[in-house]
């Protein structure tokens, strides 16, 4: 019986180390694993805010030069606009103008439908036509305005004509190389060619 006690103690002591043994081998690959975490180097990572300000560069260039294209487009859109208001406005003086054409011609008269004289029929038309205030005389008028070339004329200038330098005579030009005026008497308010008399001084009251 004693053996057997020995034998039984000696079996649970080997059973004790054998069970033993187990917790530590599973315990090592675990303490392995952990000193593998802690011993990682730390990596860094992107910052996803740089990297957007990095390709931002490109894309806030090419806004810039979409706003850029846009507002040149807008600005020509609008001169063309303009120019067109502008000859809009240059051809409704002229069609204002011409319905007088065969009106009366009278000295120092101021109303085209009874009858007016050169600087008379002009200052009425412009007035009447455009909303433009002009002076009475054809002398004084032609100080009105700003002065330009025969090749620079567009519908609605004023062409003046004298004797010399002294200017008696004021038309207005409706374009093709034509006026519309007050001329005599005889032939009332008419349309004649811008040179049927040697022009003194040219200008525009509508630039």
């Amino acid at each position: 019986m004693r053996k057997v006690g020995l034998y039984i103690a000696t079996m649970m002591t080997t059973g004790a180390i054998m069970w033993g043994t187990p917790v530590l081998s599973y315990a090592e690959p675990i303490l392995v694993e952990a000193n593998n975490l802690v011993s990682e180097p730390e990596t860094e990572e992107e910052d996803p805010e740089e990297e957007d300000l990095s390709m931002a560069g490109p894309g806030i260039e090419a806004r810039e030069q979409e706003e850029a294209r846009a507002k040149a487009l807008a600005e020509a859109e609008a001169e063309k606009s303009a120019a067109k208001q502008a000859t809009d406005a240059r051809q409704n003086l002229v069609n204002y103008a011409l319905q007088f054409v065969g009106g009366p011609y009278r000295a120092g008269g101021n109303d085209p439908h009874t009858g007016a004289d050169c600087s008379g029929f002009v200052k009425y038309v412009l007035e009447h036509g455009a909303g433009i205030s002009m002076n009475r005389s054809s002398s004084s008028q032609a100080t009105q305005g700003t002065p330009i070339s025969a090749n620079q004329m567009q519908p609605g200038d004023l062409i003046f004509y004298g004797n010399g330098s002294r200017i008696n005579h004021v038309a207005l030009y409706i374009g093709n190389g034509q006026i519309v005026h007050a001329s005599t008497y005889k032939t009332g308010i008419k349309i004649s060619n811008w040179n049927y008399r040697t022009p003194v001084k040219i200008t525009s009251v509508m630039r």
